[in-house]
């Protein structure tokens, strides 16, 4: 099992990128991730139209 390295995360986060103490250790550990760099790039026009032909948006009885 890897450990995190929380005093050089909370130095990212708090030196880094600008967090309060408070704002960082609020995040996910995946939205940190995500504001020190890493991570997919952003959906993009084709990505979205893929993704809503596999669901498309149907009308009438739900799928509850």
């Amino acid at each position: 099992m890897s450990r995190f390295d929380w005093p050089a995360l909370l130095c990212a986060g708090v030196r880094g990128l600008g967090l309060r103490p408070a704002e960082f250790w609020a995040l996910t550990p995946a939205e940190l991730h995500l504001l020190l760099g890493g991570g997919d790039a952003p959906l993009g026009r084709r990505g979205l139209e893929t993704l809503m032909a596999a669901y498309p948006d149907t009308r009438g009885e739900r799928d509850d």
